[in-house]
């Protein structure tokens, strides 16, 4: 059965897309615990990060840098930082969180919760500066 990332990546259930090439695929996280949280996937469904291959996994982390790129450039942030869990969806992922202090990537902190307008904005916003 398909991820829901994998539903995602065939356009069966709507996202807030970043960009997207030909092997990867970015987006808004719908419950972001800060503006701009971004997930990072391969367009290929494998559960377990380190079971890409090495092409696919250093691939995703070039895409990944330039999405990070993006939103630094749209998200006043000290950095964005790159979390790697992969419990909650069985398909590899990388959250991309605008960083101000240490504290912000946990993603026990409250979730934030932004309209579709405003989601759309944001997305745009990060898109345009790919």
């Amino acid at each position: 059965m398909a991820s829901i990332f994998t539903k995602i990546i065939n356009g069966e259930i709507p996202c807030f897309k970043i960009a997207e090439d030909n092997q990867y695929f970015a987006f808004l996280d719908i419950n972001p615990v800060k503006k701009g949280h971004v997930l990072v996937i391969p367009k290929v469904e494998v559960d377990y990060l380190f079971d890409l291959d090495d092409k696919t996994i250093a691939g995703l982390h070039v895409f990944a840098k330039k999405v990070a790129i993006a939103i630094k450039k749209t998200i006043p942030c000290v950095r964005v930082g790159v979390l790697v869990l992969g419990m909650e969806v069985p398909h590899a992922h990388l959250h991309l969180i605008p960083l101000d202090n240490e504290h912000d990537i946990l993603l026990t902190n409250p979730k934030l919760k932004f309209s579709a307008e405003e989601m759309t904005t944001i997305a745009k916003s990060i898109g345009d500066k790919m």
